[in-house]
């Protein structure tokens, strides 16, 4: 078995919390030893041998009686930040992503998962397979703007649409193939409804392995199990800032994939 042991600034801050955390402190601002130790309600015997390794190691440096950090420094919180929050986004919410795919979900937004960090896995019990429905009609009715991805057909959708084109609420819709013909052959009335409201629009997309709904109140997010078969039960969801922005930015990677359908 071959052992790889941390040597350097990664065992410096890999391997010691306090370390990290006056990093991250004096990135914000430089503070004396004294501010130091009562930031972290520490002894100085405690916080001095890290404060010097630090120091040794071209992380911070001393100015008077305060320490700040160096440019070295300041550039590895940055990264070394981002890594952190990516880490923490994913173990928050693990057997989400490591039990489904996630191959669909472009790169470059998986990259920004920290964005999701906020975002809560609503599970449903088997006793009661429709309580994110719930939840997911409740977020709806305090929504302005709807925008979707749908992958699979629920019988409930075809009315919800046409209320939402009565009402004239903005939405934005990309189908896969398949739901598509469902819905034109089963409700093709009801999709028409949908066409002719001047505040709707429908795409087309050959194939997607998740499904998700961003609106101006809050995104949520369905996948794939690594089978193949669509997970009805567990959603992604979020309310902040972040998490509608990375849903309106997979929004728009999937509706520039589609084709615009304008009349039937």
């Amino acid at each position: 078995m071959i052992v790889v042991k941390s040597k350097g600034l990664l065992s410096i801050l890999a391997f010691s919390e306090k370390r990290k955390d006056i990093l991250f402190l004096l990135a914000q601002n430089s503070r004396t030893l004294s501010e130091i130790r009562e930031h972290f309600n520490v002894s100085s015997p405690e916080i001095s041998p890290r404060i010097k390794e630090m120091e040794a190691a071209n992380l911070i440096q001393r100015s008077d009686k305060h320490y700040q950090i160096t440019p070295i420094g300041r550039a590895i919180a940055k990264h070394y930040r981002s890594f952190l929050d990516i880490l923490e986004t994913i173990e928050k919410n693990e057997s989400f992503w490591s039990e489904h795919l996630v191959d669909d979900i472009p790169q470059h937004l998986l990259e920004r998962l920290a964005d999701l960090n906020e975002c809560e896995v609503i599970a449903d019990p088997l006793e009661n397979i429709y309580e994110s429905h719930k939840v997911f009609r409740e977020n709806l009715s305090r929504s302005g703007i709807f925008k979707g991805v749908s992958t699979i057909f629920i019988p409930s959708y075809p009315d919800f649409f046409v209320s939402l084109a009565m009402n004239k609420t903005p939405a934005e819709l990309v189908l896969t193939e398949k739901v598509f013909l469902k819905v034109m052959s089963e409700h093709k009335d009801k999709l028409q409804s949908f066409l002719d409201s001047p505040t709707s629009e429908l795409y087309i997309i050959e194939d997607v392995r998740l499904a998700f709904v961003v609106t101006d109140y809050f995104f949520s997010l369905s996948l794939f199990y690594a089978n193949g078969s669509y997970d009805p039960r567990n959603d992604l969801v979020g309310y902040g800032g972040s998490a509608i922005k990375w849903g309106n930015d997979l929004f728009e990677h999937y509706k520039g994939m589609s084709r615009h359908v304008t009349s039937l």
